[in-house]
């Protein structure tokens, strides 16, 4: 074999070694989610390098993604798009169209992106809030909140907690022709996570006078305790959102110090005397046994009160909605959790269905077995999935027989 032909070889070796990730017989598309992959793997290990050089910070690597999808305010025939803010957070409105002889619906969304990268103006979910305005005829907000590293906890909450209430404002509903008992809070992934908080924090807010109708959760990060749950293990290397990528976002929602990161890593962070809030996320007892297999259930190893004290964020159910007490989960309007089968965060979710429904919120929990974390952004050329229209498609239909 000739020099040319083994360093071909050698080269075709490395790249299919690094294109080829293990993906679940059954999912649909391997070849091409394995290529979509390993797009994101460049990206991180890109910012992984850049962030050893010193020149910028990790997430302002993943951030290209974010500029790269970035799709500007059009109206179209069906909905009429504007960048505008509500309560001085900016948001992308949609309103649609269509003549009504009624009040309509809306929907809030949050985007996804770890609390850290993503927006509203994202193609993915630019096109998905159109698909909502137009087939609900629904007005939809989607908020733009700030992000980490340049801001953290409580800002993203306090961002789409403003938003949320400015617009349950009976003034504001009239404004734009929205009925006040037919209003949804929805989001995706750190999105989802938001949106659990902030329909939690509603229940509590005299001021509001408009109650949610429903609220959507799309495979939502919900706890920051245990980081070794069953999801966690099973899946620390799936596509997408590896556990790594997973700890990362949780440290960076509440600090840039790298101590909290690591001692997320090793599931040595929460401090002895936090122990009580390890019963609202205690798997054992909280997940089906479908889910739980072979794993058993290890009591937690408690880590250093410094970080419980200098970064109490990740304690507080704003950040983490099911450290939430039994007490505070009353009242929920009714509830749609997605999961996804191959996702770091999926017993996040069916731990709050389990908690919900024991306190009697009416919740629908769509299970999709063969789906991996971030779904809903697989929609758009060239990066569009089947699973992706079929999840976006799943989440509008329920909407709509909902709301």
């Amino acid at each position: 074999m000739g020099t040319k032909s083994l360093c071909l070889l050698l080269a075709s070796v490395l790249v299919a070694y690094y294109v080829y990730t293990p993906v679940p017989e059954t999912i649909e598309e391997r070849w091409k989610l394995m290529l979509i992959n390993a797009g994101f793997r460049s990206v991180a290990h890109v910012a992984e390098f850049a962030e050893w050089l010193g020149l910028v910070h990790y997430m302002e690597v993943l951030m290209m993604i974010t500029s790269i999808e970035y799709t500007a305010p059009i109206s179209d025939e069906n909905v009429t798009v504007t960048d505008t803010k509500f309560n001085n957070v900016p948001v992308r409105l949609y309103v649609p169209r269509k003549q009504s002889s009624g009040l309509k619906r809306a929907v809030i969304y949050i985007h996804g992106g770890g609390w850290c990268v993503g927006g509203s103006a994202m193609e993915p979910y630019d096109l998905l809030s159109r698909w909502t305005a137009n087939e609900l005829n629904a007005v939809v907000i989607s908020v733009e909140y700030r992000l980490a590293p340049l801001h953290h906890f409580p800002v993203q909450f306090e961002d789409v907690y403003a938003v949320v209430k400015f617009f349950l404002q009976t003034s504001i509903l009239a404004r734009y022709g929205v009925d006040p008992n037919r209003v949804c809070v929805s989001g995706d992934s750190a999105g989802g996570n938001l949106a659990a908080a902030v329909a939690q924090q509603l229940l509590d807010d005299l001021e509001v006078k408009a109650k949610l109708k429903i609220q959507a959760l799309l495979y939502p990060a919900l706890q920051t305790l245990d980081l070794d749950l069953p999801s966690y293990k099973e899946n620390e290397n799936k596509p997408i959102l590896p556990k790594s990528l997973m700890v990362r976002f949780w440290s960076e929602y509440f600090t840039t110090d790298v101590s909290l990161k690591e001692a997320m890593a090793s599931n040595r962070h929460v401090p002895a005397e936090s122990s009580h809030l390890f019963r609202f996320v205690n798997w054992s007892n909280l997940l089906p046994e479908k889910f739980k297999k072979d794993h058993v259930y290890a009591s937690p190893i408690y880590g250093s009160s410094r970080l419980g004290k200098k970064y109490p964020g990740f304690l507080d159910p704003r950040a983490a909605p099911l450290l939430a007490d039994d007490t505070k989960l009353f009242g929920l309007p009714v509830t749609y959790i997605l999961t996804c089968q191959h996702d770091v965060l999926r017993d996040d979710g069916i731990m709050y269905v389990s908690r919900l429904r024991k306190v009697g919120i009416e919740v629908i929990h769509d299970h999709i077995e063969d789906a991996i974390h971030g779904a809903l952004m697989f929609i758009t050329s060239p990066t569009d999935l089947a699973l992706g229209h079929r999840v976006a498609n799943k989440y509008i239909e329920w909407l709509n027989m909902n709301l």
